[in-house]
């Protein structure tokens, strides 16, 4: 199954980061890949919510609507999105490396039959997306 990964450190209590990854009507103060289209969905588990996405800062967006799969305050938040053939899996998980310091972890597990014929167009850009919203949840958090 292909995985796409991003991870980077924080200088941000693990509540600060959750806080700005979680309140997804915030995001376009900050996050140029993944965008909430529907603010008056909060993430909750089980609940489908609308997002888009712009893996290329001059792409246009790709509009789509995955279930959260699990919530865990201050820890994980996981969706799930799934059309026949391709199913998308993302992750986002916070852990403590110390009193104010945080690692971010985001991946994408990707699997389904047609998977592999969009994995070479995805897969660079996609990556490049994830690194992206990684960096600019910590420049986000940290006040830069």
């Amino acid at each position: 199954m292909p995985t796409l990964y991003a991870e980077i450190e924080i200088n941000a209590a693990k509540s600060a980061v959750w806080q700005a990854l979680i309140q997804k009507e915030k995001w376009l103060m900050w996050n140029t890949f993944l965008y909430d289209r529907n603010p008056d969905q909060p993430f909750e588990q089980g609940r489908v919510v609308q997002l888009s996405l712009r893996r290329l800062r001059e792409e246009s967006e790709t509009e789509f609507e995955p279930r959260v799969t699990l919530l865990q305050p201050e820890a994980c938040l996981c969706w799930v999105y799934a059309v026949p053939g391709f199913r998308s899996e993302h992750s986002f998980e916070l852990q403590d490396i110390g009193r104010t310091r945080t690692k971010y972890v985001h991946q994408e597990k990707l699997s389904g039959v047609i998977t592999h014929l969009f994995l070479s167009f995805l897969r660079q850009d996609e990556q490049q997306g994830l690194r992206r919203m990684a960096r600019e949840l910590k420049q986000y958090v940290e006040g830069y």
